[in-house]
């Protein structure tokens, strides 16, 4: 499969991008691998014809945004992001009548709709970063909570609005879990994404972005670690410290919609060229403006 899936993406000059939290087989065979911000900014790069999104349905959204002469392809297209629907119809309306200078800050796991909406776009490598630069005093950040109640401690001087939207994988790690896996291993250092609850990013060493967390433990003189997002990152972290050892609460936690991707619908997706997204233009132009800020600013 792997040969044949090479021999196509010669043939048809397509690239294959996943994120962290695909299979470790299809990050195998992967030209790209990395988080949101890296993969968005990979997609608008590229100079491929065909672009293989191995993630969920917002982020192949994103690459066809960026790329409207792009084939952007999903080796499932039924795999999706709970997320990134978590915001009330109206809402958006309602919050900016409530407040006349409101910036509407959209974390890019979120669908194409709520992105139209929405003044800038990020992701929780550079949340901080961005709402920092906005002139807005106001902010009201969608969809998750989590990552807006860590970028409202990062930034004390905005006065930000959370949206009651979570991450399931992340939100249900408890702090139990982790205080379980920390007696068995007293020595590890607590690595945690900002999507996790506020009980479990209090007991930790460190909160950062996948990305982030796979950079603090390459750089950590440390050799044990709890590391608290989708489990699907651990193929990155072995790759890069063989000798390190990592550890996960259990039950260990998995995006299931992330793993349906796997060499099978990879191969298929290149074979058939189906599962093609696409987006209305009207509805593209308008998703592309936070995108495209989001680009800009998180530089």
């Amino acid at each position: 499969m792997k040969k044949r899936i090479d021999e196509l993406k010669q043939q048809k000059n397509a690239v294959i991008l996943a994120h962290y939290y695909a299979p470790d087989k299809v990050q195998e065979i992967a030209d790209y691998i990395g988080d949101s911000f890296y993969l968005a900014k990979i997609a608008k790069q590229s100079t491929a014809d065909i672009i293989v999104f191995c993630g969920v349905s917002f982020m192949g959204e994103s690459a066809k945004i960026l790329n409207p002469e792009k084939k952007v392809l999903m080796p499932d297209i039924t795999a999706d992001c709970p997320m990134a629907h978590m915001v009330q119809d109206g809402k958006i309306e309602e919050m900016r009548k409530l407040y006349d200078d409101l910036a509407v800050v959209c974390y890019i796991n979120s669908t194409a709709t709520l992105k139209c909406q929405s003044d800038v776009c990020v992701t929780s490598s550079n949340a901080v970063k961005i709402v920092k630069s906005l002139k807005n005093k106001n902010i009201f950040f969608i969809p998750d909570r989590n990552l807006g109640r860590f970028v409202a401690e990062q930034v004390p001087d905005k006065n930000i609005i959370l949206n009651d939207g979570c991450c399931p994988i992340h939100a249900s790690l408890t702090k139990a879990q982790v205080l379980d896996v920390k007696k068995e291993h007293p020595n590890a250092l607590i690595l945690s994404h900002p999507e996790c609850e506020e009980e479990v990013l209090n007991l930790s060493d460190f909160m950062g972005s996948t990305a982030e967390i796979i950079d603090f433990a390459n750089k950590s003189e440390a050799h044990e670690f709890i590391i608290c997002t989708e489990y699907g990152v651990n193929y990155k972290l072995l790759n890069d410290n063989p000798k390190k050892l990592f550890f996960y609460p259990r039950p260990t936690p998995c995006c299931k919609d992330m793993k349906l991707n796997n060499l099978e619908s990879v191969l298929k997706v290149l074979e058939n060229e189906d599962n093609e997204i696409k987006i209305d233009e009207s509805m593209r132009q308008k998703a592309l403006i936070p995108l495209e800020r989001m680009l800009e600013l998180g530089k």
